[in-house]
C-alpha cells in the first residue's frame, strides 16, 4: 500500500521522525510503518526489540504524550507500527510546532502558528477582544449602509430597535460590552489606527513585472474600501470595452466586476490582518489581486478549484458578511470568480500561494476585436479568430474554405499566428488543427 495523508513508511528509525509524530499529533493522527520501504514493502528492523521501548520513551520524553507502539512480524521479517493519535492542545517537540497537511510535515512558524495556537485555544484573530476600542470607533453610516444590504437578503432578522451595540453582540461582533477585532475591520471609523497595514495598494505595472506608472491607496472599513476601490479601478486602471447592439452602445470593464467584487472581498475577509497589506497589480494583459496568509492547511489549491467546504480564516467576519449579504455562501467565492471569467469568455484564473500569502490572477480577452486590432495582423487573420472563437480551434481546411485561398496562403496565415502567440498549432501539414489558448 502506498503512503497515505495519514500513513508514513520509513525503512529504518530516526530521531527526526519525532516530527512526524508531532505533526500527526497536531492533525488528523496517523501511522508511521518503521522497517516497510516507500512502497510500503517489509524489509524488517535488526534492532527492533530495543526501538520497542526507545521509541515510546522519546515521545513521552520529548512531547509529553503517548502513541501505541507495536512490534509486527510479516515473512519472517519485524517492523514496528506506531499509531498516533490526534490532540486537542497543542502539541509541541522541543518548543517547534509541526502539523500534517495532505502528505507533506510542515513546521509552524509565524502567522501560521499564531493561527493555530489561537484555534486550539477555541478562537481565531478576528475573534479577540480588542481592549483599546470603544463604541465611538464605529462608523454609523456603514453599519447603516449593511443593513440596508442585510434587509435584502433576509439573513439578519429581528434587529428592529436594536442599538449598535446590541446589533454587535447580535453579529458576535462584540462581547459584553467590547469591541472585538472583527467589528474595527468592519465597521471601524479607522481600522488603520489599530492595525495599519489595512489599506489596499493599486498598481498599474509595465509588463518587466517592476516599472510601475501609477498607482493608488485606498483606507477605510471593508465595506467602505470595497466600493472604494471598485470605482478607483473603473475610473483609473481599467479600460472600458465599447460594442454596439443595434443602436445602444454598450459599455464593460475589461474584467467581469463580479469577479472583481469576489476577489476583493475574499482578500478582505480571508487576510492575515496582522500581515502586509493587500496589493493589487494592473498590467497591460492581466491584473491579480494578493492578501497576507496562505491557504489553511486544510485545503489543497486543487480543492479549492471544485466544490469544497469553507475554512475561513477569520469566521466571525465571514459569518457577518454572510448575513450582510457581501457573501453568499462559504466556500463558493473561487467558483464565482470561475463562472464569472467562464460566462465573460476570458481565460480562467490562476490561483496560487505566493511569498506567504494567495493571489488571483485574472487574464484579459486576447481575442476580443480590439486587441487583436493592435496586433499588427490582416484583415483575414482577425475575422478568422474572431469568427472560429467559439469552437477555440481552426483547421487548414476550415481556414481556405472560409476565405477562398490557397492552402499556401492559409498555412501562413496561421504559422504568424502561431508566431504572434496567438494560436498554438497540434500535429502537421494539412492535418494542422490550431488551438486557441
Amino acid at each position: 500500500m502506498p503512503e497515505q495523508q495519514n500513513i508514513e513508511y520509513k525503512s529504518s528509525w530516526h530521531d527526526d521522525y519525532l516530527k512526524w509524530i508531532c505533526g500527526f499529533a497536531n492533525a488528523q493522527g496517523g501511522r508511521i510503518y518503521i522497517g516497510k520501504d516507500d512502497a510500503g514493502t517489509v524489509v524488517g528492523l535488526e534492532d527492533s526489540k530495543r526501538l520497542m521501548d526507545y521509541i515510546p520513551n522519546k515521545i513521552k520524553n520529548n512531547m509529553g504524550i503517548t502513541a501505541e507502539v507495536n512490534l509486527l512480524q510479516e515473512l519472517d521479517k519485524h517492523f514496528i507500527e506506531i499509531i498516533v493519535q490526534p490532540y486537542s492542545v497543542p502539541i509541541s517537540l522541543r518548543g517547534r510546532y509541526y502539523y500534517r497537511s495532505g502528505s507533506v510535515k510542515q513546521e509552524l512558524t509565524g502567522t501560521a502558528l499564531n493561527e493555530f495556537l489561537l484555534k486550539r485555544a477555541g478562537s481565531t484573530w478576528d475573534d479577540v477582544i480588542d481592549e483599546r476600542a470603544t463604541f465611538e470607533d464605529i462608523d454609523e453610516a456603514t453599519i447603516k449602509k449593511y443593513l440596508r444590504k442585510a434587509e435584502d437578503t433576509g439573513r439578519l432578522p429581528d434587529i428592529d430597535g436594536l442599538s449598535t451595540q446590541e446589533l454587535l453582540e447580535k453579529l458576535r461582533l462584540a462581547q459584553n460590552g467590547k469591541l472585538k477585532r472583527a467589528a474595527i475591520v468592519l465597521f471601524g471609523k479607522d481600522p488603520g489606527k489599530f492595525y495599519p497595514n489595512t489599506f489596499i495598494k493599486i498598481g498599474k505595472f509595465e509588463n518587466d513585472d517592476f516599472t510601475i506608472r501609477f498607482q493608488e491607496i485606498e483606507e477605510g472599513n471593508i465595506i467602505q474600501v470595497l466600493d472604494k476601490v471598485l470605482r478607483t479601478l473603473d475610473y483609473k486602471f481599467l479600460i472600458r470595452n465599447i460594442s454596439f447592439e443595434g443602436m445602444n452602445r454598450i459599455e464593460t470593464l475589461e474584467y467581469p466586476v463580479p469577479a472583481l467584487r469576489e476577489m476583493l472581498l475574499n482578500s478582505l475577509i480571508h487576510r492575515n490582518y496582522m500581515g502586509a497589506p493587500t496589493q493589487i497589480r494592473v498590467y497591460d494583459n492581466k491584473m491579480f489581486v494578493w492578501n497576507d496568509g496562505d491557504l489553511p492547511v486544510t485545503i489543497t489549491l486543487a480543492q479549492l478549484k471544485q466544490s469544497h467546504s469553507s475554512h475561513p480564516r477569520n469566521p466571525i467576519l465571514a459569518e457577518a458578511c454572510f448575513r450582510g449579504g457581501y457573501i453568499d455562501s462559504w466556500g463558493s467565492g473561487i467558483m464565482k470568480i470561475m463562472d464569472a471569467c467562464k460566462f465573460a469568455r476570458l481565460p480562467m484564473p490562476e490561483m496560487n500561494e505566493k511569498e506567504g500569502g494567495f493571489i488571483v490572477t485574472l487574464f484579459k480577452d486576447i481575442y476580443s476585436e480590439e486587441e487583436l486590432k493592435s496586433k499588427g495582423l490582416n484583415e483575414r487573420q482577425t475575422k478568422a479568430l474572431l469568427f472560429f472563437k467559439s469552437q477555440k480551434e481552426i483547421t487548414t481546411s476550415e481556414y481556405m474554405k472560409k476565405f477562398k485561398i490557397a492552402d499556401r496562403t492559409a498555412r501562413r496565415d496561421l504559422v504568424e499566428l502561431v508566431e504572434k502567440e496567438l494560436l498554438i498549432s497540434e500535429g502537421e501539414n494539412k492535418s494542422a488543427r490550431y488551438i486557441y489558448k
